[in-house]
């Protein structure tokens, strides 16, 4: 698919002002440094994700519009150490919330940083997602800070960290490069049925 026209139309903090489940979605979840605003940005092509130094910032669930078709649904970063056990549970809640009710949803993109290998609250997301059934793939970020031998052997070894739940996509990407831009975009229209370049 491509990508011509993105807004950002709600950020939501309690599940019941969620827009309604009128259109596809994706959405994209990973740990809170993992460069998920960056990622954003470069798919979407435009600057609309804030991308902060403080890992962690997006406690929201951001709602984009693409192309007034599809909702690119940017989860709040896991894994964040300084907030209370109070936001903690918040978060727990919130995504609880979508993930077991939103039934527009077609698959999360769950971004992995590709420098190093998966940690636990990576693991227990997928275990999380699988509980649910519902689809997900794989996204390796921040690819160009690694030599090809690097890049190569991580890609086998995250790969392999993964098989026991399963055969997943696994697509190296750079926000810096756009290496992996055309294949994510690809494979998100493939989700969504929609192969439109023109």
């Amino acid at each position: 698919m491509k990508v011509y026209k993105t807004q950002l139309i709600k950020t939501v903090y309690d599940i019941e002002d969620l827009p309604p489940p009128d259109k596809k979605e994706v959405a994209f979840a990973g740990r809170s440094n993992v460069g998920k605003s960056s990622f954003l940005n470069a798919i979407l092509g435009i600057k609309i994700a804030k991308v902060s130094s403080t890992p962690g910032k997006t406690r929201s669930i951001n709602y984009y519009l693409v192309n007034d078709k599809y909702y690119f649904v940017d989860l709040p970063g896991y894994g964040f150490a300084n907030v209370s056990k109070q936001e903690k549970e918040r978060w727990n809640i919130l995504m609880n919330e979508y993930f077991k009710n939103r039934f527009s949803l077609n698959a999360v993109s769950l971004l992995i940083d590709h420098r190093h290998m998966p940690q636990k609250l990576d693991y227990a997301m997928v275990e999380w997602l699988k509980d649910l059934g519902i689809p997900f793939l794989f996204i390796l970020t921040k690819s160009d800070k690694l030599k090809k031998s690097e890049k190569d052997k991580l890609f086998k070894d995250i790969k392999s960290s993964f098989s026991t739940y399963g055969e997943y996509i696994y697509l190296p990407f750079s926000s810096k490069t756009k290496e992996g831009l055309k294949e994510v975009l690809k494979t998100i229209g493939e989700i969504l049925g929609d192969n439109d370049w023109s």
